[in-house]
């Protein structure tokens, strides 16, 4: 048996036997996962994703792109529609930009080759997050999230300025099928936008309390740079309100973390588009971030 397939089967074993030898610890986890759920990840995702949706199917999109070409075409070299899986991710959070991107590619309005650019500096984290939950509750100072979320903006463009340039295909063809001639009608739109948004915050529900507990399974705990490259928020937790933790902060949130990058490849999935320039966007960001942040921290 290759390599490659050992190594998955030996983890997997490995977390069912701590699952077995750990199960107060393992509930714990799932119970504080469920929590985190309720409280955050439910308000914020649920509705935001209902609104995108439905405007995606109510032609939205055109009019952005009209709006947007002028600053996308010479920034990114892509078509003015690429702009709302970026807007989505920076102001809804993850995974927002990344299911955005799987939406518009599957409505033939972005070619594979965008959606797949797109995933490497779309897919960030939203204000409310930075703000309240790190800025205002871990460092005790709103101003910090807010420099900690600009920062995270600027890293993302950045790192999409990199990107576009070093992959210049774009794709000649609009893929997949085109938007039906008789437009979707709003109550349609609405039931399909709600349904469909139900079943993607339950998705990242599932991966977040997965997360959660395979974070608490360890019997030492995680050092720090493992766990935020594992899961964000939990690494975020552990930081120390100093000018290192703001650094450690920008760098983890640049990242997104593992939990991140599954839930945005379980809502791509279904469209097949390939992470390669994800992994890499995600990477040059967490760079890009923690330099920004050392020369902004204080």
């Amino acid at each position: 048996m290759k390599m490659k397939r050992i190594l998955p089967i030996l983890a997997a074993s490995a977390v069912t036997v701590l699952l077995l030898l750990r199960p107060q610890e393992a509930a714990g986890a799932v119970r504080a996962g469920l929590a985190l759920c309720g409280g955050t990840v439910i308000p914020s995702l649920f509705p935001f994703f209902a609104a995108i949706s439905l405007l995606l199917q109510l032609g939205a999109s055109d009019v952005l792109g009209r709006l947007c070409a002028p600053v996308m075409k010479p920034l990114f070299r892509m078509r003015g529609e690429c702009a709302l899986p970026l807007l989505a991710g920076l102001l809804g959070g993850y995974p927002s930009g990344a299911k955005t991107a799987a939406g518009l590619y599957a409505q033939g309005r972005i070619t594979r080759q965008e959606a797949e650019l797109l995933l490497g500096f779309c897919d960030n984290c939203g204000p409310a997050f930075l703000l309240g939950y790190v800025g205002a509750g871990l460092f005790g100072d709103a101003a910090a999230g807010l420099r900690l979320y600009l920062i995270h903006v600027l890293a993302a463009l950045l790192t999409g300025l990199l990107l576009c340039r070093l992959h210049k295909d774009r794709g000649l063809a609009l893929p997949g099928a085109a938007l039906p001639a008789v437009p979707v009608s709003f109550p349609q739109a609405l039931t399909s936008s709600i349904a469909g948004a139900l079943a993607s915050t339950l998705n990242i529900c599932a991966f977040v309390v997965f997360f959660q507990v395979l974070s608490a399974l360890p019997p030492t705990p995680l050092p720090l740079p493992v766990l935020g490259a594992l899961e964000m928020t939990g690494g975020a937790a552990a930081l120390t309100p100093n000018r290192a933790g703001f650094i450690a902060a920008a760098a983890m949130v640049g990242w997104g973390g593992l939990s991140v990058h599954c839930q945005a490849m379980s809502l791509t999935a279904p469209e097949g588009l390939s992470f390669r320039w994800h992994w890499t966007g995600k990477a040059v960001q967490a760079v890009l971030s923690a330099l920004l942040a050392a020369g902004a921290a204080v």
